[in-house]
C-alpha cells in the first residue's frame, strides 16, 4: 500500500476510519500538528485531558509501558489515543535497547513498537511521531508495507506561495501570488511561523480583505512600503547613494535577514520577468507569468537596462552568502554586512 500524505490522514480521522498504528515521519512539524490535532478531536474530542489519552517522550519512558498503555481498554468511551513524540531517540546510541528482565536479552524499544504494531488492540489508535528514522528500521518497513507511514516532509520552496494562497483562501481572502511569494521570502519555509506570519496580516487586513504586499510588509517586515520599495527600486538602479540612504531609513537592528529576504525576493521577481522577455513574451504577458502587477511594467523594464538577467542570476548567489553573514556568519555588524552589499551591487 502507498504511504499516506498528512491531507489523507486528516480524511481518515475526519470520516472515522481509524487506523490502530500511524507513524509521522517527516520535519514538518506544521503537518504532524495538524494530523495530531485530527487524530485526538476524532477519538477523545476537542476538549481538555481525556481518560483516553496519553502522552509520552520517547526516552524518557519505557517503551513497555507505551505498548501496556496501548493495550489497556478504553474508560466511558470506544477508543482509547496514545501519542509517542520523538521517536528517534529510541535510535540514539546509548538508547537503543531494553533489557527484558524476564528472558535477559536486548530488544529494541523501536523493534516493540513494530511487534506492536504487526497485531496491535483495535480499541487503540496509536500516534508515532518522528522527524527521521533509519528507513531500514523494521517499525517503518512495516508502516510503508501496511500503509500507515504519514509522510510530513518539509515542502519545497517553489510550493510555498501555493500553499500560503490556499490558507488565505480558506480563510476567506484573496491573495495574489507577488504578495505570497514575499511572505514566503520573509518568513521562510517553516509552515508554523507562515500560518503565525499569515494570521497576522489576515488580521490587520480585515475579514474577507485581499491580502496586498503593503500589507504584507507592514506586518511581517515591520518596513514601511514605500521606503522598501525606495531601497529595492535604487539597487535595481544601480543607484548607491540612494540605496545608502533608502538602507539608512527602513534598517533597524535585528532586521537584516528580513531585508536580505526582500532584495531576494525582488531580484527572483526580475529574473522571472526577464527570461519571459526573452523567450518572446510582451511585457503585460511576461508579467503575468512573472506574478508581477501591471504598473511595475516599466520599473522592471528600466532596471533591466541596468541589470542583465546573467547579472541578475549571479546577484542571488551573492545573497545567498549575505544572508549567511547577517545571520551570524561574519564578525561585521548586520548594517556594515549591507552596506558592503549594496555598493558591491551597485558597481
Amino acid at each position: 500500500m502507498p504511504q499516506l500524505t498528512p491531507e489523507q490522514a486528516i480524511e481518515e480521522a475526519r470520516a472515522g476510519r481509524l487506523r490502530p498504528v500511524y507513524l509521522l515521519a517527516g520535519e514538518e512539524r506544521y503537518f504532524r500538528q495538524q494530523v495530531v490535532q485530527a487524530m485526538r478531536t476524532a477519538v477523545v474530542g476537542p476538549g481538555g485531558a481525556s481518560l483516553n489519552e496519553d502522552q509520552f517522550v520517547a526516552g524518557e519512558v519505557d517503551v513497555r509501558t507505551v505498548v501496556s498503555a496501548a493495550r489497556t481498554l478504553p474508560m466511558f468511551g470506544p477508543r482509547r489515543l496514545v501519542v509517542v513524540r520523538d521517536l528517534e531517540r529510541w535510535e540514539a546510541k546509548g538508547e537503543e535497547a531494553a533489557e527484558d528482565e524476564v528472558k535477559g536479552v536486548v530488544h529494541k524499544p523501536l523493534d516493540q513498537l513494530a511487534e506492536y504494531a504487526a497485531a496491535p488492540s483495535d480499541r487503540t489508535t496509536v500516534l508515532l511521531l518522528a522527524d527521521k528514522l533509519d528507513n531500514r528500521r523494521r517499525l517503518v518497513n512495516l508502516a510503508r508495507k501496511e500503509g500507515f507511514l504519514v509522510v510530513c516532509a518539509a515542502l519545497a520552496r517553489g510550493m510555498l506561495p501555493g500553499w500560503i494562497r490556499d490558507r488565505a483562501r480558506e480563510h476567506g481572502h484573496k491573495m495574489a501570488a507577488r504578495p505570497a511569494d514575499l511572505l514566503a521570502e520573509l518568513v521562510g519555509s517553516d509552515l508554523c511561523a507562515l500560518a503565525d506570519a499569515l494570521e497576522r496580516v489576515e488580521l490587520f487586513a480585515g475579514k474577507g480583505a485581499e491580502l496586498s504586499e503593503e500589507a504584507v510588509l507592514t506586518c511581517v517586515a515591520n518596513m514601511q512600503p514605500a521606503t522598501v520599495w525606495d531601497l529595492v527600486g535604487a539597487v535595481g538602479r544601480r543607484d548607491a547613494g540612494a540605496a545608502l540612504a533608502a538602507l539608512e531609513r527602513v534598517f533597524e537592528p535585528g532586521g537584516g535577514p528580513r531585508l536580505v529576504g526582500l532584495l531576494c525576493w525582488s531580484t527572483r521577481q526580475l529574473i522571472r520577468y526577464a527570461s519571459a522577455r526573452r523567450a518572446g513574451l510582451s511585457p503585460d504577458d511576461a508579467a503575468r507569468q512573472a506574478g508581477v502587477p501591471p504598473f511595475k511594467v516599466r520599473e522592471l523594464n528600466d532596471q533591466l537596462r541596468q541589470l542583465p538577467l546573467e547579472r541578475a542570476e549571479r546577484w542571488l548567489e551573492t545573497l545567498a552568502q549575505v544572508d549567511l553573514d547577517v545571520k551570524g556568519g561574519s564578525k561585521l555588524p548586520q548594517k556594515a554586512v549591507l552596506e558592503t552589499a549594496l555598493l558591491a551591487f551597485c558597481r
